[in-house]
């Protein structure tokens, strides 16, 4: 049978592990956000990039030719 010393002892420890892993879970989130910003600007950047690159070319009229 456990005492109520190590009954406040693991719940202590349990509160200071889940402590902990909140502030991981908060700092792993930012993190998340600012990659995910990120890659949206990545990827508008690469869209801009194709958009300008898909601008169809002037082609010349090949000459008719006369008889």
């Amino acid at each position: 049978m456990t005492t109520v010393k190590q009954i406040q002892n693991r719940l202590r420890l349990a509160k200071k592990t889940l402590t902990r892993l909140n502030k991981e879970l908060t700092a792993a989130k930012t993190n998340v956000k600012k990659l995910e910003a990120q890659l949206k600007k990545t990827k508008a950047a690469e869209q801009a990039k194709k958009a300008k690159k898909k601008k169809p070319v002037a082609r010349k009229k090949p000459a008719t030719k006369k008889k």
